[in-house]
């Protein structure tokens, strides 16, 4: 799995002009699933994610977790994430998981980070959608499970 994490202000996404996702101060997580991932994968990016020390403390210093800032999180599934650029002019997307094998993972990681005790918010899966955020910082990290 990869993970593109952006702390964010707040952050919306919109299906059909319609937002279905919104939140304030924390993370939106772009999301992609390949192919070989498994529970196991996702369960390690979900406590990864939460656990990151991002958020400023009193001293200005990133060193408090999702969880430590009281933020919240907006997960966007993006198969894209998973192109590989390196050869022609097109990204190839056969390391990207298969609709519904992804869904089942994206929707688990939800799942996973939600136990943790964290608000989530989410895209529609396999929807064209418009993300709006605004960029705290700017603070934006890519994450992987391998």
């Amino acid at each position: 799995m990869r993970a593109v994490i952006q702390r964010v202000k707040e952050s919306s996404v919109a299906v059909d002009n319609k937002i279905i996702g919104r939140i304030g101060r924390g993370l939106m997580v772009l999301l992609g699933v390949a192919k070989e991932d498994t529970v196991k994968e996702a369960d390690y990016l979900a406590d990864k994610i939460v656990n990151l020390r991002v958020f400023e403390d009193e001293t200005g210093k990133m060193n408090r977790s999702l969880l430590e800032a009281w933020a919240e999180m907006l997960v966007v599934s993006q198969f894209t994430l998973l192109g590989d650029c390196r050869k022609g002019r097109r990204p190839s997307y056969i390391n990207a998981a298969g609709p519904d094998e992804a869904n089942v993972l994206y929707e688990y990681f939800v799942r996973q980070v939600k136990q943790k005790g964290i608000q989530v918010q989410t895209g529609q899966f396999r929807a064209m959608m418009d993300v709006s955020l605004i960029n705290d910082g700017p603070v934006t990290l890519i994450v992987e499970s391998r």
